[in-house]
């Protein structure tokens, strides 16, 4: 289990007024890159805490790339943790393409377009990992805001191995799931078949085509 002091060098907080509504901001540093825990309403000392941990997708949840679904679950966790009352958002930088980096990223980008890779060969095709993420940030910072248990929305059971493996109890995974579009299929559907992602819409959304 992880340290779950955070030197007092390394966090900073205060409050972050947003068209969602009150959060505090919780920035702290782990493992070289500065992250940032969203809190809203009372979570420390509680059980089954509504958490999301968001790996960084600057494409996704900046852009509005519609490659990928990252910027619509952002959205729709934190819409979420505002309807709950309670919840937090743990935003993990330095975790772009699944820890391969901005540029590498773009890479695979140009392999699926021009070749037709999908997201896990055109990152094995340059040598480079499929997931590299290490989620210890997200368990020291529940740790420091005193969470007992979480509610993970995730549709990835290795990130709710990898969050208890360092201590963090997940009590319930909740589904984040989004409507697929031609967009983002492939993608969700490599990540369904590929990565072991829990994506029961991508039938919805077959019989739709079927049907259409």
């Amino acid at each position: 289990m992880p340290d779950p002091i955070i030197a007092r060098e390394d966090v900073a907080e205060s409050e972050l007024v947003t068209r969602r509504g009150r959060f505090s901001a919780v920035a702290f540093r782990h493992g070289g890159h500065e992250h940032m825990a969203l809190v809203h309403g009372r979570v420390r000392s509680r059980e089954d805490v509504l958490v999301r941990v968001h790996s960084e997708c600057l494409t996704g949840d900046i852009f509005g790339a519609l490659r990928c679904e990252c910027g619509e679950q952002l959205g729709a966790a934190l819409d979420a943790i505002v309807r709950e009352g309670s919840g937090i958002l743990v935003y993990l930088r330095g975790q772009e393409g699944r820890g391969i980096g901005l540029v590498a990223k773009v890479r695979t980008h140009v392999l699926q377009d021009e070749q037709g890779l999908d997201t896990v060969d055109s990152a094995t095709s340059l040598g480079l990992p499929v997931d590299v993420r290490d989620y210890t940030p997200a368990a020291v910072v529940l740790a420091y805001l005193g969470v007992r248990s979480v509610r993970l929305m995730s549709n990835n059971p290795d990130k709710i191995a990898s969050l208890e493996e360092h201590g963090i109890r997940v009590s319930e995974r909740v589904p984040l799931l989004m409507p697929p579009s031609e967009n983002n299929i492939a993608y969700l559907k490599a990540k369904r078949d590929r990565l072991g992602h829990d994506l029961p819409q991508l039938d919805r959304f077959a019989v739709g085509e079927r049907h259409g």
